[in-house]
């Protein structure tokens, strides 16, 4: 056996022409070093991903009704205009009703996808009230993110299509009204303390039986302590128009409840003190108007009806019925009675509340008035002669409403209280009586002969013409004649007077001085005439014995 290394390779081509050659293995030194590199490589790459999924944060599903303005690696989520994540893909819901948005947020959030946080989309929004979202126009749509405060983390949720009015940081109360219908309110509608806003409409929805409508209105502290338990709310919405002794009075809140309506409330006066604060969630009564809402609350109602003789027309339900200018009461409804063997009847059914006549009870009435019940009160009114009376409460609208007053002339009268309906008599209004005079007045108008009457006036009015005509020759007639005659008279006239005037300025004429001497010897005997009538009082003997001598001294 040959102690020669083995050859491995392939045995060379048996040719003595060409040389002798021997292969050896190839050897590359560092071989392990190549190896290195990719391993290397591999374990940056593993350090990368891990880095990655470490820095990653949670991913959210949220669904949306539509994704108008939003794109899948542009589109922000942001919770107080702080950039907190991304959203990553957009696709539509199996059913293809909703949008699923999936967005990836900052490992920072994590903490905050409690089960009542909302997503809702930012857009550009303009209202009546308010204008919000115009930053948008330029960057672009957003999703915002109000955290909740629940235990429980979730990753899925339901976005909101609207920015919710009330985040979940706001301080303030949430409270409901019920009334019969919702006016121009909608959800945002102002709510307003004294013409000052304090808060807004959340939301709104129909009671079960759909008689009435539920208003949830979220007001912000510190406004949210003047709500008490006995405020009153009611509809602010457009004008309140109202004339009086005190003229035209316009009434609003502010131009946005004109516009797009508004809740308004109010302590009365008479219980701001005593009135503890309303608490989280009280019910309160939505009135229509103020008016209503601040009225007395009224505990006792009683029903009665009336029947009118004359047309109801301007009479309506919720007319007021009044006794001399005091509202004690209001319409209820007004119908139609008809039978087989009487005439139509209107009934007019009214309430009347009791506790305001009694509260109105003076302390010196005896005791046995004061302890009478509500019949025997009507009872003694209607002795006194109260009736009801349709009167005008607007001449410009034609709107009536209902008078009790006292007719002493009136027939006496008693209720009958075995009715369900007592029956309250009534007597005409002054409109009926009225228009009664005004027709039989008409009607004596047109007995007047007024074609006769027109004939004989045109008659006298063509005389009155012939007169006139004559009249007007007649001038004519004395201008032509006698106004030259005239003229000359007067020419003499004036020359006389000139001729008188001339011998009265003459200082030698004769008649001047028989004229002064006339006048001296007139004074002579008027001075005379003086002294004897001076002597005749002195001495009226004097006329039969003479004058008497002057006794000597």
């Amino acid at each position: 056996m040959s102690d020669a290394p083995e050859n491995t390779s392939p045995a060379a081509p048996s040719n003595p022409a060409w040389p002798d050659v021997q292969f050896r293995p190839l050897r590359t030194p560092g071989a392990s070093m190549i190896w290195a590199l990719p391993i290397l490589a591999v374990l940056i790459g593993v350090w990368l991903v891990v880095q990655s999924m470490w820095n990653q944060g949670p991913t959210v599903t949220v669904t949306f009704k539509t994704a108008e303005g939003l794109e899948a690696g542009k589109t922000k989520i942001r919770y107080k205009d702080v950039d907190v994540g991304q959203v990553r893909e957009i696709a539509l819901s199996k059913d293809r009703k909703n949008v699923l948005v999936k967005a990836e947020l900052i490992p920072s959030a994590a903490n905050m996808l409690a089960s009542d946080t909302r997503f809702y989309v930012v857009r550009p929004r303009i209202s009546a009230g308010s204008i919000s979202g115009l930053g948008t126009l330029i960057s672009g749509a957003y999703i915002g993110m109000d955290v909740g405060t629940a235990s429980e983390q979730v990753r899925e949720f339901a976005g909101l299509e609207y920015p919710p009015l009330v985040l979940a940081e706001a301080s303030g109360r949430e409270f409901v009204l019920q009334g019969s219908q919702l006016g121009s309110l909608d959800v945002g509608s102002p709510v307003f303390f004294r013409h000052v806003k304090v808060g807004h409409v959340t939301q709104y929805a129909l009671t079960p039986d759909g008689n009435e409508v539920i208003v949830r209105l979220f007001i912000n502290a510190p406004h949210d302590r003047y709500v008490s338990t006995h405020s009153r709310f009611w509809h602010a919405s457009g004008i309140d128009m109202s004339f009086d002794s005190g003229g035209l009075r316009v009434l609003t809140q502010s131009l946005v409840s004109v516009i797009e309506g508004g809740v308004a409330f109010e302590t009365p006066p008479d219980r701001q003190h005593a009135a503890p604060a309303a608490p989280s969630g009280a019910t309160f009564t939505l009135f229509e108007r103020r008016e209503l809402a601040m009225r007395p609350a009224d505990n006792h109602i009683s029903t009665y009806v009336m029947y009118f003789s004359e047309s109801l027309r301007g009479l309506s339900a919720g007319a007021a019925v009044d006794l001399r200018g005091i509202v004690i009461g209001e319409v209820k409804s007004l119908g139609v009675e008809y039978g087989t063997t009487q005439a139509l009847r209107f009934p007019v059914e009214i309430n009347i509340y009791p506790d305001r006549l009694r509260s109105r009870l003076r302390e010196d009435v005896p005791h046995s008035l004061q302890d009478e019940g509500e019949r025997g009160l009507f009872d003694r009114l209607l002795a006194s002669g109260l009736r009801g009376q349709l009167r005008p409460g607007n001449l410009l609208t034609g709107q009536l409403y209902i008078a009790l007053d006292f007719f002493p002339d009136a027939p006496r009268l008693a209720m009958d209280w075995s009715q369900d309906l007592p029956v309250l008599p009534t007597v005409a209004g002054g409109l009926t009586e009225i228009q009664e005079t005004i027709g039989r007045v008409a009607k004596r108008i047109d007995r007047v002969p007024i074609d006769e009457i027109a004939k004989q006036l045109s008659q006298a009015l063509v005389r009155l013409d012939q007169a006139l005509h004559s009249s007007e020759k007649l001038l004519k007639r004395l201008d032509a004649e006698l106004a030259p005659e005239a003229t000359a008279a007067m020419r003499e006239a004036r020359s006389t007077l000139e001729v008188a005037q001339g011998v009265m300025r003459s200082t030698d004429a004769t008649l001047q001085h028989d004229v002064r001497d006339t006048l001296r010897q007139v004074t002579r005997s008027a001075r005379s005439l003086a002294a004897l009538t001076e002597l005749l009082e002195r001495n009226p003997d004097a006329i039969v014995f003479g004058k008497k001598a002057k006794e000597l001294p």
